[in-house]
């Protein structure tokens, strides 16, 4: 009969912080001991169970393997259980505290997160929220390695095990510079830009929703600017180097360099896009996964968030 390694939770705690921060060094500095104590103890853990369950570079710091991830994966499952079944065992099983790990889609995030953490702050001010703001195929990652429990996101081919709540929907709307001959109406087609250059907002994911949107209405855009950066795209409307479309619409309609954009609703028959709340699906949810899904629900019931 094989022996079962002698794994320890401090091997464990240390791996899942080596892990998260892809460097001994900074897993050290995070837990305030040595590096020579997470090294010697992820090695030692490898060798227990005889796996290699990160590849060394040099250079970049450390990759989990294949079988790091899914031992990660299982270990921050196992570690998030065990922190409940103390809870229950001291009386304190109503209580939510401890930490959640958060993915936020990169420009959901000025729109949700603030509010969230506030209200976590009110009902749960034991409960910390590490935030991991990342594009759409980096929220996959994520989930799937078990950096993060949950995520916020727009519902884009986030696959397969990946399972989904969904918090409401984002209409797209068209953004245009105040002096544009379309700004005061209430609503065009998209085909009334058909020969207009486009400011797009290039993420992963993102740039194929716009363009498949323009497609179905008929349009082969003229993109003139494409940028990560949601705000840029607005200071490049505002300052009249073409229209854009986007889902959240700020409270206010200046840019960071003191211009202004107008927003336009689409007339064309196109659906809004869903935020949703994802998890992996094999991944047991705990109370402060639980907590933050409660919390994010409240933010977006009976609330327009894409008006």
């Amino acid at each position: 009969m094989r022996r079962r390694p002698d794994v320890t939770l401090t091997q464990l705690r240390y791996f899942v912080k080596a892990a998260t921060y892809s460097s001994m060094t900074k897993a050290a500095d995070e837990l305030h001991i040595a590096q020579s104590a997470v090294s010697a103890a992820v090695s030692q853990l490898e060798q227990q169970i005889g796996t290699q369950l990160f590849i060394r570079h040099r250079a970049r710091g450390l990759a989990l393997t294949a079988a790091g991830e899914e031992m990660l994966r299982d270990t921050l499952a196992l570690l998030a259980h065990l922190d409940e079944v103390l809870d229950g065992a001291s009386g304190r099983v109503d209580q939510v505290r401890g930490t959640v790990r958060l993915a936020c889609f990169i420009t959901l995030t000025p729109f949700v997160l603030p509010r969230l953490l506030s209200d976590l702050g009110v009902r749960h001010p034991d409960l910390e929220v590490e935030v991991i703001e990342t594009s759409a195929d980096e929220v996959r990652t994520v989930l799937r390695n078990g950096t993060a429990e949950l995520a916020i996101t727009y519902d884009l081919a986030l696959g397969a095990g990946i399972e989904t709540e969904f918090l409401g929907d984002a209409a797209p709307y068209v953004v245009l510079p105040p002096g544009h001959r379309l700004a005061n109406r209430k609503s065009i087609r998209l085909t009334d830009l058909a020969d207009e250059p486009m400011v797009l907002l290039d993420l992963p994911d993102s740039r194929d929703y716009f363009e498949s949107m323009l497609a179905k209405a008929g349009v082969t855009p003229k993109i003139r600017h494409r940028t990560a950066n949601y705000e840029t795209v607005r200071g490049l409307v505002a300052r009249g180097h073409g229209f854009s479309i986007l889902n959240q619409v700020p409270a206010h309609r200046e840019t960071y360099d003191g211009g202004t954009v107008a927003a336009v609703a689409i007339r064309d028959d196109l659906p809004g896009l869903p935020v949703v709340l994802a998890r992996l699906a094999s991944v047991r949810t705990t109370a402060r996964a639980r907590a933050v899904a409660a919390a994010a629900h409240s933010i977006f019931a009976g609330h327009d968030r894409s008006r």
